[in-house]
Order: structure tokens, then sequence, then C-alpha cells
């Protein structure tokens, strides 16, 4: 048997598939196979195929082929292949030759003409063996499509492969430029029989779609040198009373593991937790289940280590439900044939209990047919003559079966009143040694069996039939690593290449698996191991035919057909026809068929020469079936008789009721006729041009057309045969059929009938009714926001039914979904579509409805898009007023809608009037207007309207007249916040001060500077109605200054004051000298650069460089004072030093530099400290950088800054117009550095005045002041 956890593989590489062959050709299949020397035996309907003219079979290594020659209707149905345990199956399919369903030779069967089926060649249902890989074929016609289709493959309902391609699963697709087919497959490599189930292919394109299903069915193979242990525990299907329906079909079976191993309901329990949610406890149902089922439960939850998974297993206890009643309960299942005995037997626990025995939940009364009984603590039920029949290859037990069994003894169970029942049984095993195969040893035999009737001390088998002796207790349970050998009458038995015995060890069980026992294999076998040996026999039996139904002798009439059949009990069973002893050779007149268990001679059209004795003889029986055909012959004397032809017509008169017809529907027109001799029917159609006319005999019909029964349509002669249109003729009827009626056949058929003694005629009206026409496309009117009014013509043609009303329906332009809009008949030819969505674009289209159907939809009308106009402008305001004109300004509507905005429109009308006046011709974009051309002094309205697409949108008029007539506003500047303080611009920027101001009428605006006029051309002033402004493209410094701007009206003005202040960068340093030089240090001392670039300094920066590199390095920056030191140089290099100055606007452009560098002595051996006289630092205070007058804003902090040098440190004192400011909380006071701050949170105009800074120490004082002017803004 397999390791545990290796895969069964299958002993084919390539395995044989369906095929379809036109009768009379030959069908080959091929099969490759693992290994060369495999035996390969062919199968059809399930018996074996030797060699003859009929079939070739043929080996080449690897490669076995199986030919059929001149293939017929007989050889169509099922074959298979079979290799050791592999078995793989396959069909042929045999189309006549004339069919149209069979292509040409060697051409590409074309596209279907379905306009809706996209398929060529749909996948096809394939089965193949675990392991093995499968391909599954579509293939879809392009020749009409634009773009290649898009192809989905599913499996089940909703699982889409596409997210599962993978190893084991791949998708291809190709294109055939020639055949301009394309080709898409599903490939499965490894196939699992999670595998297996209902698949879909779909195929879509931008307006068609067509899916197809397909089954895959996954079969459990063995490798080629394992045992086919599965068929040890397969369960055949049973008919009637057990007896199997098919021996043919081995593999027809199903595992059922479960029905002998444990009670009924365990299947049931554990496929509803297998179906269960996920959150179930998977644990749970793999302890619960069958070690068989582990990889599909593993594969169903998601569980990836299934090491882990068994280790796990391994350690988890299988709670076994004892009951305390019985000792030894009755087995899950029974199987007994029928009209045989059984007894069943159960051991209690209680010898004092009651028992009750129960059928189908119903209790059983003691007969003549069931009789229960006691004996000890067992309890039994049944009568003599026991029978041995195994149900479990697992399960040690002795099962008595010793009651006469029907069909309705099926379902029968033992209770205890007081204690629960359960199924699972508990037997004890005897000890090993002889054990011949009798009712009392608990030995078993697995028999596929229809009936059998064997003595208890022997195992019966019929020939050709599996066997399975498993022996387990006194014959199988050895110790696990003694050496067994298995011997037949004394030989001792070894495995063959032809797998005639195969064996298995499971454990301390040991089986021995015959396959196709013959009369050979009857015998007495034996197990011996070092502990002893068991015995059993085995007795083949002769298979018996019974035959249901023989053949009967019949007596026949010519030209009629005989049937004999007859009806054996072995479907399989092949036989031979003969006909007075001598093989008989089916042909087209003569055919022999088989079906299941009926064998059917069928001869047509008999012949005196068919009188014989004709038998059946099967194949491998002695019997023979025989009965006799008779031929009867019927003479007649005939006397011929002459009667004109009728015509027998069931209608008044001699002019039929019309005849009406669906387009579509089959036409058949029955006319009864009768004449002697048999007369001669004509049948006509008359037409004529643009009329109907009734119909009469074509004057140009041939003269012979009596002699035929040739028929004229449309003024031409067809063959009864041809076309969908024919006539069937008989001697007392003819038959006028129309398959499909269209338009065309409408008209007056005249049926005339001619024999040599007469004539008579016929007119037949038909009228073929049909659905109307399709509509014209429809027109569209009236759109709004969300309608619009559509109208259409009636169809040019209502299908010879009144149109009874109309279906409208709509799609977005860009979608493929039609919506319909109404649910009743539209009777009139227009309507109202609503609810659309404003901006989309639409089509519609008319179905025409009459009594048979629905048209064809008219064609798509062109597209529309539902627009709606704008709503009213918002905010209309006049701006200005003058004599003659009016400005008006105003905001877009809130809704503008999906069609934009084109522009607007302004009107105006005298107050008291009803005549509105366009102020422009045409639109205008903008939001605001000037109407010019005034009358003065009238009072006018003005209103505004938004137009777009779909029209003008609803006017907003102004609220009261205005009158036109100039308004005197005094004038006044608006100057801007950033304007009130000093405009400070770097020498280069340009100057751009821009000044509102209000009056009317225009104010007259002037500009100076130091109360001078602006002169020169790099100042310029440019004003507006509204503004000033004063620009200067490139600022120097002579263009700082106080600029003062006026407007005037008359003799009112207002002015405004500008402060610019163009600054530039500073100068450098004057006069750097190194006033000392000590140690590692240098003191250097300047004077303040000659030009601060019209800005206070922000400090200084000092820089040194080594004489070596003259690389500058940054020692000092934004140093306020002129004088520092520069330490920790290096002794022995000579420096340069080098000072920047520093402003708002950045650094100088040239540095002060000291002419000669400074040198750092080295210091001598002895060092003699010089003589330093005590120097007095005490300097009085000296402020080096004055406050400054400043002009502030109210509400904003200011800051007032000024430095001072005095040593000792000075005391620091600030005054405001001579008060002291230390007590002051809203004043604070820093000083670091010599920098002294004066902070004023929030100044007002009261905090405005003269500011004074004193400095105090032991040496003397100063002080320094400013003014401040502080400035509410206006």
């Amino acid at each position: 048997m397999p390791e545990p956890g290796k895969k069964p593989v299958s002993a084919f590489s390539k395995k044989p598939r369906s095929v379809e062959v036109a009768a009379g050709g030959p069908a080959v299949f091929e099969a490759e196979t693992e290994r060369a020397g495999v035996k390969v035996r062919w199968q059809h309907r399930g018996s074996d195929i030797s060699a003859s003219d009929k079939y070739i079979l043929a080996a080449e290594g690897t490669r076995h082929t199986l030919t059929v020659r001149e293939v017929g209707p007989a050889d169509q149905g099922a074959y298979a292949v079979i290799a050791g345990s592999s078995k793989v199956k396959f069909e042929l399919k045999v189309i006549e030759a004339g069919s149209s369903s069979a292509a040409p030779s060697g051409t590409t069967p074309e596209a279907p003409d379905d306009p809706i089926g996209l398929f060529v060649m749909r996948p096809q249902d394939g089965e193949v063996t675990v392991g093995g890989s499968i391909t599954f074929s579509a293939r879809v016609a392009g020749a009409s499509l634009l773009k290649p289709p898009v192809v989905k493959w599913f499996k089940g309902k909703w699982v889409d492969l596409s997210s599962k391609v993978g190893q084991h699963l791949q998708l291809h697709d190709s294109y055939d430029r020639a055949s301009k087919v394309y080709l898409f497959e599903l490939h499965i490599t490894d196939a699992q029989p999670a595998s297996a189930g209902g698949y879909r292919c779909e195929v879509s394109t931008k307006d068609k779609f067509d899916c197809s299903n397909f089954n895959l069915t996954v079969h459990e193979a063995m490798g080629p040198g394992d045992l086919d242990l599965l068929s040890a525990f397969r369960r055949t299907s049973l008919a009637g009373g057990g007896r199997r329906i098919s021996d043919s079909h081995e593999d027809a079976g199903i595992l059922d593991f479960s029905s002998l191993l444990k009670k009924s309901s365990f299947r049931a329990s554990r496929d509803s937790k297998l179906e269960a949610p996920a959150e179930e406890d998977v644990w749970e149902i793999l302890r619960q289940a069958p070690p068989s089922e582990y990889e599909r439960i593993a594969f169903q939850y998601g569980v990836t280590d299934l090491r882990g998974m068994l280790k796990r297993l391994k350690g988890m206890r299988r709670d076994e439900k004892k009951s305390t009643a019985f000792q030894k309960k009755l087995e899950p299942a029974y199987q007994v044939s029928k009209g045989h005995k059984i007894r069943l037997t159960v051991e209690l626990a209680d010898p004092d209990a009651e028992v009750k025995w129960l059928k189908n939940g119903q209790e059983i009364q003691m007969s003549g047919r069931c009789s229960p009984g006691s004996g000890g603590l067992g309890r039994r039920w049944g009568s003599p003559q026991p029978h041995l029949l195994p149900i479990s290859t697992h399960v040690s037990m002795t099962l008595w079966l010793s009651a006469h069994l029907s069909g309705s003894d099926f379902l029968s169970s033992c209770s205890c009143p007081s204690l629960p029942l359960s199924p699972f049984v508990s037997g004890s095993l005897p000890p090993v040694g002889n054990a011949p195969m009798t009712p009392s040893v608990p030995q078993q035999v697995h028999l596929r069996v229809h009936r059998c009737q064997a003595h208890p001390d022997h195992q019966p088998v019929l020939a050709g039939r599996r066997c399975s002796l498993p022996v387990h207790g006194g014959w199988g349970e050895v110790q696990h690593r003694a050496l067994c050998q298995r011997l037949k009458d004394g030989v001792e038995l070894t495995r063959e290449e032809t797998f005639k015995y195969r064996f298995k060890k499971d454990g301390r069980r040991h089986h021995l698996i015959i396959n196709e026992a013959t009369l050979e294999d009857a015998g007495h076998y034996a197990l011996r191991t070092s502990g002893g040996q068991a015995l059993a026999e085995l007795i083949v039996q002769e298979k018996k035919l019974e035959v249901y139904q023989s053949i009967a002798d019949l007596t026949v009439g010519a030209k009629d057909q005989a049937v004999f059949k007859c009806e054996v009990s072995d479907e399989n069973v092949r036989g031979v026809w003969l006909k007075n002893g001598k093989e008989l050779v089916p042909n087209s007149r003569i055919k022999v068929s088989h079906i299941g268990r009926v064998h059917k001679l069928t001869i047509d059209d008999v012949t005196p020469a068919d009188e014989a004795d004709y038998s059946f003889v099967p194949e491998g029986f002695a019997c023979n079936l025989s009965a006799k055909l008779h031929f009867m012959e019927v003479k007649i004397d005939f006397v011929p008789r002459q009667e004109p032809p009728k015509i027998h017509l069931d209608c008044p008169g001699r002019v039929p009721d019309t005849i009406v017809v669906v387009a579509g529907n089959k036409l058949r027109l029955d006319v009864p006729i009768s004449g002697d001799p048999a007369p001669t029917v004509i049948w006509q159609k008359a037409v004529t041009q643009g009329n109907k006319a009734s119909a009469r005999p074509a004057s140009d019909a041939p003269e012979d057309a009596a002699d035929s029964n040739e028929w004229v349509f449309d003024k031409k002669l067809l063959c009864e045969t041809e076309g969908r249109v024919r006539v069937e003729t008989t001697k007392d009827r003819s038959i006028f059929t129309v398959e499909g009626a269209e338009k065309e056949d409408e008209g007056i058929y005249t049926v005339t009938v001619k024999n040599p003694v007469g004539e008579d005629q016929v007119n037949l009206t038909v009228k073929v009714i049909d659905v109307p026409d399709a509509p014209a496309a429809p027109k569209i009117s009236n759109v709004g926001e969300d309608s619009c009014m559509v109208q259409w013509e009636p169809p040019a043609y209502d299908g010879g039914q009144p149109v009874l009303g109309y279906i409208l329906e709509r799609k977005k332009k860009k979608s493929y979904r039609w919506m319909r809009l109404n649910f009743d008949l539209i009777r009139e030819l227009s309507h109202e579509a609503r609810r659309m969505i404003e901006g989309v674009v639409y089509e519609t289209r008319v179905y025409a409805v009459n009594a048979i159907g629905m048209s064809r939809p008219s064609p798509a009308s062109q597209p529309f898009m539902p627009i709606g106009p704008p709503s009213e402008p918002t905010h209309l305001a006049v701006e200005d007023v003058s004599d003659t004109t009016v400005s008006l300004k105003w905001r877009p509507p809130e809704r503008v809608g999906a069609g934009g905005l084109d522009g607007y429109s302004v009107e105006y009308c005298l107050e008291g009037c009803s005549e509105w006046v366009a102020a422009l011709q045409g639109l205008t974009e903008r939001t605001s207007m000037l109407v010019k051309d005034l009358p003065t002094g009238a009072r006018l309205l003005f209103r505004v309207r938004a137009h777009n697409m779909a029209g003008s949108g609803a006017p907003v008029t102004t609220t009261e007249p205005v009158t036109v007539q100039e308004i005197l506003q005094r004038p006044r500047l608006q100057l801007p916040r950033h304007l009130r303080q000093t405009i400070q611009k770097k020498v280069g920027e340009p100057v751009n001060l821009l000044i509102p101001f209000q009056g009317k009428p225009r104010p007259q605006v002037t500009w100076t500077k130091e109360g001078q006029p602006l002169v020169g051309e790099e100042v310029s002033v440019r004003n507006s109605p509204t503004d000033t402004i004063l620009f200067i493209r490139a600022a120097r410094r002579v263009h700082s200054g106080t600029y003062q701007v006026t407007v005037r009206i008359e003799n009112m003005e207002d002015k405004a004051t500008l402060v610019l202040q163009v600054v530039d960068k500073p100068s450098p340093p004057q006069d750097l000298q190194v006033t000392e030089a000590w140690g590692l240090n240098v003191a250097l001392e300047w004077k303040p650069p000659q030009d601060d670039g019209n800005t206070e300094l922000w400090g200084y920066t000092v820089q040194k460089a080594d004489k070596k590199t003259m690389e500058w390095f940054t020692v000092l920056e934004h140093y306020r004072r002129t004088h520092c030191v520069v330490p920790e140089l290096i002794i022995g290099n000579g420096y340069y030093f080098r000072v920047f100055s520093q402003n708002t606007v950045g650094s100088s452009d040239r540095a002060a530099t000291t002419k000669e560098p400074v040198f750092i002595p080295r210091p001598g051996i002895t060092y003699e400290p010089p003589n330093y006289k005590a120097l007095d630092f005490s300097e009085a205070p000296s402020f080096t950088q004055p406050l400054m007058n400043r002009s502030v804003i109210a509400g904003y902090n200011t800051m007032l800054c000024c430095a001072v040098r005095g040593s000792p440190k000075p005391k620091i004192s600030w005054f405001k117009n001579g008060l002291d400011l230390g007590e002051d909380a809203r004043f604070r006071m820093f000083s670091k550095q010599g920098v002294l701050t004066l902070e004023i949170r929030k100044p007002c105009p009261f905090d405005g005045g003269i500011y004074v800074c004193r400095a105090t120490n032991l040496q003397g004082e100063a002080q320094c002041e400013c003014r401040l002017e502080v400035r509410v803004p206006q």
C-alpha cells in the first residue's frame, strides 16, 4: 500500500480522449504508460477487447494504440483502458456521414450562426486521477469582434479562478490569425479531490455574453506497484434484493468507511461539520474524522502545517462513548441477500434488564419470521440456518444471519428502556491458531457478489470477481515484525507482474486480495507465522445466466418490420445472432443492438427470403434461444375502379375561411383527398404585382406535372424535400407544410387534384401575422432640466394586427443598459420623459406592440442632454451714477447647471413703463457694466438675466428706481496701514505706492516732496478714478524724504503724508588699528563708517587670516563696539585682521584691513615679567549710540534703544517728560552688554513725549533723549 502521506500516482502519462468519428471511418485511441512492459487492457462497455479484424491493438514501448475500423452505431459508447490499478474512461461518438453536424474532412468548423453564442468549441466534462493534470479548452470566434473577448473561469458559483492562479492552476490564451479564433485554456496540475466539482467559463464582449458549464471528476488512483486496497472498501450500487446492477463498472462504487466503522449518524454529523462555518472548532472535526479525510479538511479550513496538525492530533485523546447497559451492541449496518436469514446478537450488563427489539422505531412482535430469544447475558433475534456475511473490514466480531429477510426488513435495533442505545460494537478476538472460515470464527471475506448461496464452512465467490481475504484475530493478529508466508494448497504465493495476488498489511492485520477470481483459484489458503498458521477455503462457482425474456416466433407480412428481443440477467454478456445456424451479418436492413440486458434483432422490409430459424447464442454460456420467422403472403385480386378526385374540406360552400398563422410558427395544411386511381396533387400560389389575386393554375405549368408530386410556389417547381416549404402526399391526403412562416408566405394557395377521371380545385387563403416593424427613430423636443418630449411615427407595417400601444426606453449614451419608461402601453405617438439627470447625454428608442408581441426596437434617437436655465444673478447693486451713466455690479447665480454660463444681458426701463430696453447688444461675461447714454434726471429700473444653451433664466431687478444724476461726494484718501509708517526700500528696488481715494466728481490729485512738486523722470504718478500710484522704477538714496498727496474737489481737499526711506549698505569702518598685542591676544580699535546706509548699524563683523594661508575666519559677528580683543591666536604665526560694518541691508562691500601682519612672538627660555604701571580704567558714562526719534502706531509694542559705556558699570534711569518710569508696570527696561532698551507695551497717544535715558556712576553721568510720536490709525 502507499506510504503514509504519499500521493497515489496514475500509471498513465498520456490518457486517451473522447472523440467523434463519422460512420464508416476509423477511430484511433492512444495511451502512454509511465514505464514499458506494463500489461494494458482495453474495454468496451465493461467487456475486454481482443484483437480482431474490427479491433487492432498495438503496443510499442510505453505507447499503446486501439484502432476501431469501420465505425458504426454499435461501436459508440463508453470505452476504458486499464493498466494495473489505474483505469481511464473515454467515449466514442459516431456521427452519421450525411448529417449536417459532421464537418467536412480537412475543414475547420465554422462559428455558429447564433447571434448571441460566442463559443466555437465549449469546454467538455473531464476526468482525472489524483495527482494528474488536465486541460480544458474553449474556442471563441473572433471574426466579428473588434476587441479580444474577456474570458473568466469560475469554480462553483462565485469562486473566480483568476485569483487562484499559481503552481497548480494556470490560465492561457492565444489567437489564431488564420482561422480568427481565440483559444482559452484552463490547466490544472496535481489534481486533488478538492478540485472536483462544477466549473463555468464566461466570455463577454462589448454587446454579447455567453457561458458554458462543465464538470471535473477526480478519481482515486494507485501507483503501478501498489495494491488496490480501495476496492476492498468500495460500496457498490444495489437494486432489488441486493443484486448489483452492473458488474463491469467496478469504480462506480463509493468508499464507505464510516458505515462500517461508526454509527450511521457519524457520516451526517461529519458532513454537517465540514459544511459548518469557519468559526467551528476544526480540531474537534479532525478528531472525529478518519485519517483519510485529514488532508481534505486541512485544505478546506486553511491548515498549512500538516506535520504539526498530525502531531497535535496524536496527543489528543478520542472520547469513546460507552454504554452502561450493553456490553456488546449491534453493528451500525448489516448486509444480507434477499431470501436469506440473519441473526442479530447483543450482550447485556444486567441479565434481568427488559429488552425490546425495534424495527424502524416500531417494536417487533414474536412471529414465525421473527423470534427474539435470550441466553444468559446474550440476546439474539433470528432462527436456525446461520449464514456468515461480513460487513466490516476493521471491526472484529461474529454475526449470525438466521432470519428470512424481505425487502422491508432493512433497519432493526435493540434497546434497553432504562439506558441509551449506542451502535458501537466491542468484541473479543480468539487466540492465534488454525481458523477455518466457519460461522463461529471471527474471520471475514469481502466479496463483490450478486447472489451467493454457500455453506458456512467455506468462502464462495463467482468466477471473474475480486476476492478479498482480510484476516485478523486468530489469523491476522501476529507480531508486528514477524515473518509471514502465504500459501495456496501448500505452494507459496508471490507477487506477479499481472497483479493476480495482492497483499496488504495494516499493522497486525494481513489481507490477501485475488483479482478476477477463476476456477483455478479455488483451494485452501494458509497464512504461516512463527507463532502458528490460519487456514481458509475458497470455492469459485460458475456464473449462471438467467433468461428473463426469451425470443418468440413471429409472423409478419411483406414490407413489415420483424423484431426479435430477449433479456438476460447479465448486461455485460455479448452474443451472436444466427440464421439457420449461420452467423447473421448486420447491414442497412438488418440491425443488431445490445442495450443493458436486452438484445434485439431488427429486420426492416421483410421479404420471403427472411423466413428462417433465428437463434441468439450468449458468449461464454451453454445456452441457445431460438425462434422462427414466418412470412405471410397476402394475395388480393385487384378490380380496377375509377372515381373522380375530390377535395374534402370542412367548410361551408367551396370558399374556405382565411387561415391565420403567426410568423415563425409552423404552418400545416392537411387536405383530405379521394379518387381512384390515386390523383396527382398540385399546389400553386398566385401572386400579382403589388396586389393579392385569386390563386389559379399557372398557364406555363409543364404538361407532365400531372404525373408527378411536384408543386408550384411563386411559379417555381420545387422537389418535395427541398427548402422549408414542402408537400407530402399520401393515398388519402395531401399535407402542405411551411417551417417558420414568413411574410412572403402570405397569399392564396390553389390545391388541384387530377386523375384520368376528372379534376378538383380549392383556393386556400393564408394570412401571416407578425409583430410590427420597428418604428422610425424617435424625435426629441422641449428638452428641459430633467424632462423632454419624445415623438415618433407609427411603424410602416403593423404585422397584420392593429398596434395596441408603444413601449419607450432610454439609456445613457455611454451605457448599454436600456431602462423601460412605461409599464402600461402608450396609446399616443408622444410621451414626456421625466426624472432624468441634468447634464447627462441620453438616447431613446421605441417598441411597437400588437396582439402577437413586441417589435424590434427602433433606431436610437439623436443624443440629447437635459439642461435647465440658470437661476437669477444675486446681489445686484448700483456702483456709481453720473449725469449720463449708471455703473452696475452683481454676482453670478447660485445655480448655473450643467449647461454652463454663456453670459448676462442687462436691460432698463423708465419708472412706470413696461417696455424694457437692452443696454447692450449681445451678452457680457463680466459681472459689472457701465450703462451709457442715459437721459439725465430720468428714474430707471435695471434688471439682469443669466443665459446658457437652455435659454435665459429669471431676471433680478433693482429694488428702487435709479435717478441718473451726478452725486457730490467729499474727497477722502484711504491710506493703507503699511503706508502710515516709514516706508523702507533698498537701493535699486522699485517703489509702487497705491493710495485709494473717494470723491465725486473725480477729484484732482497732487503729489509733493518736502513741499516741492515732483520733478524728474525717475518718479512718475499714475492716477485713476479711484486711486493714485507713485512709482519709482529703481530707488536711490536721493529719493528718501517726506511725500505728500492731496485730493481736491473745488474747495474741499484731503491730504496724506508718506515717509520714504531708501537704505543701502554701509561703508567700511575707518582707521582700523592694532592697539596692543600680548600673549595670544590682539586688541583692535576702529572708527564708525562714514556712511551708515541711511539706517542704523546693526554691528560689526571681525575676521582674521593667517599670513600663510590667507583664509579668513570670522571672530565676532554683530559686534556693536568699535574696539575688541581677538584671543586664542597661535604662537609664531602672523595675522591680518579686517572689519565689516552691517545694517538692515547687509554687510559693507569692503572691509577695513590692517596693513601689516601682527606676529605672535615665541616666549624665551626665561621669562622676565615687565613692570607695568597700575592703570586706572575708570571712565565716566558716555552714550556710544544715542536714542532716535520715533513715530509709532497706537496699540503696537514699541522699543527705544541706545548704547552706553562706562566703568564702573553705570546706573540706568528712564524718564518721560521728567517723570521717572521705574515704577510704571507698562514700561520694561533691559540692559545687555551696554545696550539699553525701553519697551512700551501697546502705547496710546498719551504715551507720546520726550523720553530721557540717564547713566550715572562715580566718574559722572550722561544722558540722551528722543521724541516719541504715537499716531492713531484712521
